[in-house]
Order: structure tokens, then C-alpha cells, then sequence
């Protein structure tokens, strides 16, 4: 069942893994949902996490716990980041997107887009994406 959700959250990205359309300047206050959002994961605080889930995400979801799941099933460098860094934010298909730079406990790079949606809430998560990490050498 979280696979079919998992997919359904990529098909929100379908084809957005191109160039940006716009690159915009930082923006500190979503770079603050998302850090945020890895602090809760990295103290097992679910019910926060789920603070920073877009309305969208919390109705597909329902519960924190359900969430909880599928991040530790889908997204297991979420669930539990080593470093973190922020690339850049852009516009891509008139979605706003964060792509971060995730280190996992093993070391290994991802890299990830946070589709942002600007709620009554402030700044919160709409979807993420793993992306393609650029090659290094040819």
C-alpha cells in the first residue's frame, strides 16, 4: 500500500526532475520547515513532523503514525539524516521546490526535491521527491 502512495507522490513530480524553470534566492523561512521537520524526524517526535505536512499531505495520510510509515518505509534518509545541506530553491512547473542534499547513515548522498506550498500555517511540505544526483567524472 505505501509503495502505491509513495508513487502517487512521485506522479505530483512527474517530469520536474529537468532544469528549473527560475532559480530563486533563499528563502530562510522554508529552509526552516524542512530543517525542522528533519529535527522531529531525528528525535522520533512524529507528532511534530506532521506540523510541517502540507493539508494536502495530511489528508492523504490521515494520522502522524501513518505518515510516520511511509517516510521510514519510502524514505529511510528522512527517517533518519545524518548532514543535511540546502542547493537551491527553484520553480519548476509553477511549483516551488527546495532541493536538499541528504547524507545518510551510510555515508551516501541523495538528493531530494521539497515541493513547498504557502498555507494560513506558513511555509509546509507538499510532496517530496528523490531526485537524479548529478554524475561526478564522466
Amino acid at each position: 500500500m505505501w509503495r502505491a502512495v509513495i508513487l502517487a507522490a512521485a506522479l505530483m513530480f512527474h517530469g520536474l526532475s529537468g532544469e528549473a524553470q527560475e532559480v530563486l534566492a533563499p528563502n530562510p523561512a522554508i529552509e526552516s520547515t524542512i530543517a525542522n521537520q528533519f529535527d522531529a524526524f531525528r528525535q522520533g517526535d512524529l507528532n511534530e513532523a506532521w506540523t510541517y505536512a502540507s493539508p494536502n499531505i495530511q489528508r492523504l495520510f490521515r494520522t502522524p503514525e501513518n505518515f510516520g510509515m511511509m517516510v521510514q518505509q519510502g524514505y529511510p534518509m528522512v527517517w533518519n539524516p545524518g548532514d543535511i545541506s540546502f542547493i537551491d530553491l527553484q520553480t519548476l512547473g509553477g511549483i516551488i521546490v527546495q532541493r536538499v542534499q541528504v547524507i545518510d547513515q551510510n555515508g551516501n548522498a541523495h538528493v531530494l526535491g521539497y515541493a513547498m506550498v504557502q498555507t494560513e500555517a506558513g511555509w509546509q511540505i507538499n510532496g517530496v521527491q528523490i531526485l537524479r544526483a548529478p554524475q561526478v567524472g564522466a
